[in-house]
């Protein structure tokens, strides 16, 4: 193995080039203008409370797709993950591929919401927006969408009223919230919830973020930083870096009532898997979902592992249940290039066969 080369004047080489990226980054950095929230046009069709439902308008005519397509985001971040900039936006990818999208905004929960519970958000908003959809489509039946914690909320929302949907697609979604490499369960599962809730009312969503980035605390709180340097002259990847920042910290505080349920019946007590699950007076039962599943997970993604995704093959009483394998981690699927070429059509495609 060769010695590393330090010789003075290389080394003097290289601090000077550095300065001069942080102050070529620094200049830009100032200068860079407010960035807004998505890239795709939309008009809100349907607000309710801090609700908004959107949709988003054709890229190539009118849709191919005549089965309207609902996204369903988890609460605990901000949506527009699925349409960060031009050229990452798997909500783009979809109206291209021929779909009719339409998405819930959950808003930033406020004080009134603190009561609010899971059954307020599956069988109450969920429900409401597809039915605003069947209604302007004049179609009996929707498509629905779930990412991540949304996934799960899809799950439930498909088991209880199986009759309103057509297809479901899944992407990132746990289901069994228990599997040894999951280190956010693990973390939680002796997690004092009610004193927490009671506490707070209403979860920090601050409190949540640093949560999720302690999971990888050298990659997500250091490292990016220091490899912020390396891309400062580039105006494209600063301007990705900037709105993958403004979606990480533009975390939404969490409904007391529904935190308090979902780490309960979902991590403490594994409940989705087992089908003790209940909202407004009813258990949720996968094997209620009959219609055609599509299930997309990423194979290195550190908040829902494979495994956790994977496990619910055989739980519903589908007879057409897909899965899907993406090469990257939990974000990534949403804005990486290769998840551009290939999680979008693919979904396109799935849904046009049915």
């Amino acid at each position: 193995m060769a010695p590393p080369d330090l010789k003075p004047e290389k080394l003097i080489e290289e601090l000077a080039d550095y300065c001069r990226k942080l102050q070529t980054g620094a200049e830009r950095l100032c200068a860079t203008e407010e960035r807004g929230m998505g890239a795709s046009p939309r008009e809100a069709i349907y607000r309710e409370d801090n609700l908004t439902l959107y949709r988003y308008l054709p890229a190539n005519g009118a849709p191919s797709n005549p089965v309207p397509l609902l996204i369903v985001y988890a609460l605990v971040n901000r949506p527009y993950m699925a349409d960060l900039q031009a050229d990452r936006s798997m909500i783009r990818k979809l109206l291209e591929a021929g779909q009719a999208v339409y998405l819930i905004d959950w808003g930033y929960p406020d004080s009134v919401d603190r009561f609010l519970t899971l059954d307020d958000y599956v069988n109450g908003y969920i429900d409401r927006c597809v039915d605003q959809l069947r209604e302007r489509h004049g179609a009996a039946q929707v498509n629905l969408l779930g990412i991540c914690q949304g996934g799960a909320m899809s799950l439930c929302y498909t088991a209880l009223h199986q009759a309103k949907i057509r297809n479901l697609v899944t992407m990132v979604t746990p289901v069994d919230f228990q599997t040894p490499d999951n280190m956010l369960s693990a973390w939680v599962q002796h997690l004092d919830v009610d004193l927490l809730v009671d506490v707070q009312g209403n979860i920090p969503g601050e409190f949540l973020n640093w949560t999720f980035m302690a999971l990888k605390p050298f990659t997500l709180t250091g490292q990016k930083y220091l490899h912020l340097v390396d891309i400062l002259e580039d105006d494209a990847q600063v301007e990705t870096f900037l709105r993958m920042e403004q979606w990480i910290f533009d975390s939404p505080d969490q409904a007391g009532e529904t935190f308090r349920q979902f780490i309960k019946q979902f991590y403490q007590q594994n409940g989705l898997i087992k089908g003790e699950v209940v909202l407004g007076g009813r258990n949720v039962k996968l094997e209620a979902i009959t219609c055609p599943v599509l299930n997309i997970y990423g194979e290195q993604d550190h908040l829902v592992p494979p495994a956790a995704s994977r496990a619910l093959q055989g739980l519903t009483g589908s007879r057409d249940y897909t899965e899907l394998a993406f090469p990257g981690g939990h974000i990534g699927i949403y804005v990486s290039g290769k998840a551009q070429a290939l999680v979008p059509p693919a979904i396109g495609q799935w849904l046009d066969e049915r």
